[in-house]
């Protein structure tokens, strides 16, 4: 009886002192508090694998995938989903003395941007951008197909600069180069968020958003999704649809939300990584150990 109580306190102390190691380790270290937020028509069983990254390369992190707006819920109004991803999270930060980590994937990465211009306490450091249009989507893709079966990229505007089509969360960032006094007067998330359109709160955003300690914007020309692919790096389409890079951007020269500001501070960073399609950015180690794992600490 004694040998196997003997047994168990040393099979229970192999497994516990490993533990108990990462865990001390992790409060001396301090890994800050890593949250997540999906894209459309995600949900946040969709993020087992990048959790599974970070705990592997930063054990002890307290991950959390907010899980709201899944699914078809993601096609609520992006103004909607910032409140109510706002009000999720808003905790996480208030107990997290140290700061916190975004990671916002696609469409999230937009409701991120949403939520750090707004929130003028938060406590984030490194906000990584994942594969999210951040200048707009303008593509006949797959999600357009299934989404408006009757309309495709050159006449979707019919629908999407509308009071109704601003109801519908593609649309809030739908940028059209052909239609682009439409987009900037229609468009009620993007255009303000850019300050496109004058916006009488784009100083105290900017100030806002600049709390952040590094912007990392990660995406590929394998991607697929995002429209053009430089989208994800505040590249866009001119009137010719010829991709003009972020860095000769009006939103960037003009520094408008605080992009050369980043820059000139070196808190910018750009990845791209080749070969990934848009479904599998959150799902391949060598983005995260490439482009996510060094911002996490």
């Amino acid at each position: 009886e004694n040998k196997k109580q003997g047994a168990a306190v040393e099979c229970f102390s192999g497994l516990l002192w490993p533990l108990l190691g990462a865990y001390l380790w992790a409060s001396v270290v301090g890994y800050k508090p890593v949250i997540i937020v999906h894209g459309l028509f995600d949900s946040s069983g969709d993020f087992i694998n990048l959790q599974r990254f970070i705990n592997e390369s930063h054990p002890g992190t307290n991950v959390t995938v907010i899980d709201l707006f899944d699914r078809g819920a993601s096609l609520e109004p992006m103004w909607k989903q910032v409140e109510g991803f706002k009000a999720a999270i808003y905790p996480i930060m208030q107990n997290a003395a140290d700061g916190v980590h975004f990671i916002c994937y696609s469409q999230g990465g937009l409701v991120c941007r949403g939520i750090l211009s707004t929130l003028s306490d938060h406590n984030v450091h490194s906000f990584i951008s994942l594969s999210s249009p951040q200048a707009g989507q303008y593509g006949d893709t797959d999600y357009l197909k299934y989404l408006f079966p009757q309309f495709v990229k050159s006449n979707l505007y019919h629908l999407c600069y509308t009071a109704l089509g601003q109801m519908i969360s593609i649309c809030n960032y739908w940028n059209d180069p052909h239609h682009r006094d439409l987009y900037v007067n229609s468009s009620d998330y993007l255009a303000l968020l850019n300050s496109e359109r004058s916006n009488p709160n784009s100083t105290e955003w900017k100030k806002n958003f600049l709390k952040i300690k590094k912007l990392v914007l990660i995406g590929g020309p394998d991607d697929g999704v995002i429209t053009p692919w430089q989208s994800s790096q505040f590249g866009f389409y001119d009137d010719n649809e010829t991709v003009v890079e972020m860095q000769h951007q009006d939103l960037y020269l003009r520094d408008v939300f605080g992009l050369k500001t980043l820059a000139a501070r070196g808190d910018l960073i750009l990845c791209s990584v080749p070969g990934v399609q848009h479904v599998w950015w959150h799902s391949n180690e060598t983005v995260f150990h490439t482009c996510m794992e060094k911002w996490l600490v």
